[in-house]
């Protein structure tokens, strides 16, 4: 697992809990109906997704996009490349 993609599990698992983001565990739940997924890789793209908006973020000089987040965790289980 990358490094970045495992040091945001934390904030992962916080946004599987929060009554803020249910659309976090929304995708988790969705992610965990298709076959040969666990919970900990679920979590991991979870993570994943953060990561990109995090990076994005930062590249673009910009506050947290959380319509683009949420965007990003829709299109799962199928990972998202970049921008």
């Amino acid at each position: 697992m990358d490094e970045a993609v495992e040091k945001l599990l934390p904030a992962v698992e916080e946004q599987l809990n929060s009554p803020e983001t249910p659309y976090v565990r929304e995708a988790f739940d969705r992610i965990l109906t298709e076959p040969d997924i666990e919970e900990e890789e679920a979590k991991a793209m979870l993570a994943f997704c953060l990561a990109d908006e995090i990076e994005a973020m930062m590249a673009d000089e910009r506050d947290f996009d959380g319509n683009r987040y949420q965007m990003l965790l829709e299109l799962l289980p199928v990972m998202p490349e970049g921008k």
